[in-house]
């Protein structure tokens, strides 16, 4: 196929464009409503801050990032529109169930379905609005979803703050409709939204796979075939029947083998350094006493050990999408700086609420109204102010005009969250917080532009999953648990979350090389593939 990508909108773009927005804006609602009802839900549950860390981040991250890699390849292949809708009702209904939660272990179910569900969000609805938006556009498509996360982020502390404090505030012990809680009312407030934005992403049609590419791509015979069988290839066990079933060399086996020795050896050698510099009581699930630290490095140890499989598996059942994404140093290198990034991000705003209530004497509600609305605020204005001006630099400087906007605001937020977070006092900090929010704000939208446009249009859903699974692992699943140690070992909350800061050094470097080379590799793309158009 030889047609120029198509350089004007598809039709139904801005509709499809609104709905997958709100998709990923109920997304992180239902994801992070969780931290702002925390204090409630330790309180009336009598668990403690390991069993509460282990809802927000463990059992999320792990199930999010497992299963984003069969969905995201079944976004690939099947009705993106469908898959949506299907994944919304799913963790919709997930979070309801957190709203008749009774038990430490109910709440872990609905947060280990939240994770599955939301795990098709990125994949689709990324592969699915760049068939409706051209490539000179897609700057601004990146800015429209990072705006709609941070107004799902905002809005999950207004709405969690305001639901369970009017609910409680109106009933009285012991008279609320079958007895529902604060915090139980604010998880049932937050799902409904979800059935019905489902039912308009049903009725979306699905567009053309590659039409604003001019790459023409088959449909997927097998889809739900192919998911599952890389859900299998991924998963400790059984990856092992697949890689025989496949004909893995003697040597992948090998490999393999030595990877899970050393990912085991790092685990148990991180859990006794973990442990020395902040001893923890054992956390009691069931009859089951386990180490905290323990428990968080055989995740991310579990997790890693995921990664290994899913590259071995995509070289022996997809060696086209192996060479796509591996053989770019762009692609790894995005994967990587998204990864570093949101090591620190994850980091400072799981701990944001708390450093707010402990350093100026703010309630729960003053927090979630004040901090929830400006972060919003700006996480949506931001931006929208970066990724037109990052279309506008690439169109002007090829190949570095996006990475130079991304490179900026990494490298100079870290120095102004100093500036920030010894503020003297609310008024200083939230003033502060809009200039360095609006700069932080900066980083993704030109950052995924870049990473999308290295692959083919069918890779997509995979890439996305690629990195999904390694961003949430290390960046949500080491991000908030690093800054939790270092703020146990110092005694101070601020010196720990500042202390994160210094990943923004290895991001400098990789985000200057990705400016010196993005357009080469994205040049080498047909050739990497093995294909034309």
């Amino acid at each position: 196929m030889t047609t120029e990508p198509r350089r004007s909108l598809a039709p139904g773009a801005w509709y499809a464009l609104v709905l997958v927005a709100l998709t990923n804006a109920m997304s992180l609602l239902d994801r992070q409503i969780l931290a702002i009802l925390a204090p409630a839900i330790r309180k009336d549950l009598q668990i403690g801050d390991a069993e509460m860390g282990l809802l927000y981040g463990t059992v999320f991250a792990l199930f999010y990032a497992l299963f984003s890699l069969p969905v995201g390849r079944l976004a690939d292949g099947w009705v993106r529109t469908r898959l949506l809708a299907i994944s919304l009702l799913f963790w919709s209904a997930a979070t309801g169930l957190a709203g008749l939660a009774s038990s430490f272990a109910m709440l872990a179910l609905s947060r280990l379905g939240v994770g599955i569900g939301e795990a098709a969000t990125q994949p689709a609805g990324t592969s699915l609005v760049y068939d409706f938006w051209p490539k000179h556009r897609r700057g601004f498509v990146m800015s429209v979803m990072a705006s709609a996360i941070a107004l799902g982020l905002g809005g999950s502390l207004v709405l969690g703050g305001v639901a369970a404090g009017w609910w409680d505030a109106a009933h009285a012990v012991g008279t609320a409709p079958f007895g529902l809680k604060g915090w139980q009312f604010a998880f049932l407030v937050a799902a409904a939204p979800g059935f019905v934005l489902a039912a308009f992403l049903w009725t979306l049609k699905e567009p053309v796979r590659g039409q604003m590419d001019g790459i023409e791509t088959p449909p997927e015979p097998h889809p739900f075939a192919r998911s599952l069988s890389l859900l299998g290839s991924v998963t400790p066990g059984f990856h092992w029947i697949g890689m025989k079933g496949r004909g893995a060399s003697p040597a992948m086996v090998r490999g393999n083998l030595i990877a899970l020795v050393l990912i085991a050896l790092a685990a148990y050698g991180l859990t006794q350094f973990s442990t020395a510099i902040s001893p923890k009581p054992a956390m009691v699930l069931g009859s089951v006493a386990i180490n905290p630290h323990a428990l968080q490095w055989c995740v991310i140890g579990l997790g890693v050990f995921v990664i290994v499989n899913l590259m071995q598996g995509m070289k022996l059942g997809d060696a086209q999408a192996f060479r796509v994404i591996s053989r770019s140093p762009t692609v790894m290198m995005c994967i990587a700086v998204g990864t570093l990034q949101s090591t620190l991000n994850y980091g400072m705003m799981a701990f944001n609420p708390s450093f707010l209530i402990r350093s100026y004497g703010l309630s729960m509600q003053e927090t979630a109204l004040q901090f929830g609305l400006l972060s919003a605020g700006m996480g949506i204005v931001g931006p929208l102010v970066w990724g037109p001006l990052s279309d506008w630099l690439q169109q002007r400087f090829p190949g570095s005009g996006r990475a130079w906007v991304a490179l900026f605001a990494m490298a100079v937020s870290p120095v102004l969250s100093f500036w920030v977070y010894y503020a003297a006092d609310p008024g200083s900090f939230y003033a502060r917080f809009l200039v360095y929010s609006f700069i932080l704000t900066g980083w993704m939208p030109p950052l995924y532009a870049i990473m999308y446009d290295q692959v083919l249009p069918r890779m997509r859903g995979l890439t996305a999953s690629l990195y999904l699974l390694v961003m949430t692992i290390l960046g949500m699943g080491i991000g908030p648990y690093v800054v939790g140690l270092l703020s146990d070992a110092t005694g101070s909350l601020r010196t720990a979350m500042l202390s994160i800061n210094t990943v923004a050094i290895p991001i400098a470097v990789l985000m200057v090389l990705i400016a010196r080379r993005a357009e080469r590799d994205e040049a080498g793309l047909l050739e990497r593939a093995g294909t034309s158009v």
